[in-house]
């Protein structure tokens, strides 16, 4: 899956969250999206990296104290 398709997919699935709201006001949008994304992203990479923090923290581009909050955050650890 490129970035393109990531993308694509992200689009899509707002649209149809817009198109389901109809008329009624959206909010908290951005935390939605990232909640969404954050944790199967999370999942999938600390299973690429087979639990190994440093590894997937390297591979996210991220401070291996930035992935424990996280992991926390979503009830991984």
């Amino acid at each position: 899956m490129s970035k393109d398709s990531i993308q694509d997919a992200v689009h899509k699935n707002l649209e149809k969250y817009f198109r389901d709201l109809g008329e009624q006001p959206a909010s908290n949008i951005y935390d939605m999206v990232v909640l969404a994304v954050e944790k199967p992203m999370l999942e999938m990479v600390m299973t690429r990296a087979a639990s190994n923090q440093s590894q997937a923290a390297d591979m996210l581009g991220i401070n291996r104290n930035t992935l424990r909050k996280k992991l926390q955050q979503h009830g991984l650890l």
